[in-house]
Formats: structure tokens, C-alpha cells, sequence
């Protein structure tokens, strides 16, 4: 019986997912210029891949295009970690009080859990962490909202790792998303919100001052789920 192979990566995708490796353990510094002749020369491939994967890159946010100066890495501003944590704090707490409320499958939290212990560096550790939110958010029952959210993963996971330099905070992360997990997976829809905004406000206050300071990240509302009643109300409404 010929067993088929496994298919190999596009040239685009192999160099997609070595630069924002590259950017997200800091060998690429923001700020730093993309250069297509040169990543191509590394990669071993022609300038269209290299092209195509860049103007991938500045879709999800870690890559900034200019006609004039090409594309250099995303630098992360007060601006962006206010705009990004703004979005979380708004969306994913009650994202996973739906997912709970379906009684939906975590095994995808449980072993993006596992893999972010085993992480042998920063990238790993953030993307790991990145699965982790995401199999939270994911099964909430409305494409939608976890459609917005998965537009802020890259993003996200290039804030921890900058954060993460500054600040290696990611023991106590790993500590907070049991809790989450431990709470979801015990029905208490309400109380897995709740940590989750704590846990992502938290992370701001610590490894952003200056965005908490701006944004005034506020303490959790009680009995809202990690919503303010007026958001929380919205949301039920919501088909």
C-alpha cells in the first residue's frame, strides 16, 4: 500500500512563518528593515515568496509596509498595546463565559498548556499562549466575535514576547491560565470570565504601566462575567 507523502510548505508559508519567528524571539528587532533582496537570498528563494509573505505579515499586524522606506518590523507603542488589550478586555472574557456555557471541548487548552511549559523560547511560549486564549475563545457560538478576536492573535503574541524581555512574567501567566482552565472545565461559566479579565488586565498593569495608566484599565465589575452590565446585557442580546 504507497503511503502518500506529507505535502510540502509553500515557499511563501516556510518564509511567513521564519520571519515572524525571527520577530517574535527578537532576532528581529522592531523597527528593523525587511529587505526582500536579502530574505530571499537567505531563504534560498525568489523575491515573489518573500513579497507574499511580508504583505501577510502587516495584515496581522507585525509588519509595517511603506512605499517609501519598504517593510520594516511592527514596533510596539504605547498605542498598539492600548488598542490590542482594549480589545481583549471588551471581547474575550465574554467569548469564554459563552464557550462555557455551551459546555464546549477545551483539550485544546489543556495542551496548549503543556506546550507552553515545554517552550524552549520566548516564541514558542507567546504562540503557545496564543493557542491557549484561542481554544477558549473559539467555541463561543458566534463566529463573529471569535473571528475579531483571531484577528488580534499575532499581535497579541508580538506584545507578550516585547513584554516578556522587559518583564519574564510568564510563570505567573502559566499560573493564571490553570486557574482559568480549572474553572472552565468546572461549569463556572462566570467565574473562568472573571479570572480571564483579572489575568489579561493584570498583564497589562504589570509589563504596561504606561497603557494602563492611559487606558485606565479598570478593576473587574463584579457579577458581570469580566463585563460591565451594560456590555454583559448587549451581549446576551446579541444573536
Amino acid at each position: 500500500m504507497d503511503i502518500a507523502p506529507s505535502p510540502i510548505p509553500s515557499r511563501t508559508q516556510y518564509v511567513l512563518e521564519a520571519v515572524k519567528h525571527g520577530i517574535l524571539t527578537g532576532r528581529l528587532r522592531p523597527g528593523q528593515p525587511l529587505v526582500e533582496a536579502e530574505l530571499a537570498t537567505q531563504f534560498g528563494v525568489s523575491k515573489t515568496p518573500v513579497r507574499e509573505a511580508l504583505k501577510t505579515l502587516a495584515g496581522r499586524g507585525l509588519v509595517v509596509m511603506s512605499e517609501y522606506k519598504g517593510a520594516t518590523v511592527r514596533t510596539v507603542d504605547t498605542a498598539m498595546a492600548h488598542a490590542v488589550y482594549d480589545v481583549r478586555l471588551l471581547l474575550e472574557p465574554e467569548a469564554l463565559r459563552r464557550t462555557v456555557t455551551t459546555r464546549a471541548d477545551l483539550a485544546g487548552a489543556s495542551a496548549a498548556l503543556e506546550r507552553s511549559a515545554a517552550a524552549a523560547d520566548p516564541a514558542g511560549r507567546s504562540l503557545a499562549n496564543r493557542d491557549f486564549h484561542r481554544a477558549l475563545y473559539l467555541p463561543c457560538g458566534n463566529p463573529l466575535l471569535a473571528g475579531i478576536l483571531d484577528e488580534l492573535r499575532d499581535q497579541a503574541a508580538l506584545v507578550s514576547a516585547i513584554a516578556w524581555q522587559a518583564v519574564p512574567s510568564w510563570e505567573r501567566e502559566a499560573d493564571e491560565h490553570r486557574e482559568i482552565l480549572a474553572r472552565a472545565l468546572d461549569g463556572d461559566a462566570d467565574g473562568a470570565a472573571a479570572a480571564l479579565y483579572d489575568h489579561i488586565a493584570s498583564f497589562v498593569r504589570r509589563a504596561f504601566p504606561e497603557v494602563a495608566e492611559v487606558a485606565e484599565v479598570p478593576e473587574r465589575p463584579e457579577g458581570a462575567g469580566g463585563l460591565a452590565p451594560g456590555a454583559a446585557r448587549a451581549a446576551e442580546a446579541s444573536p
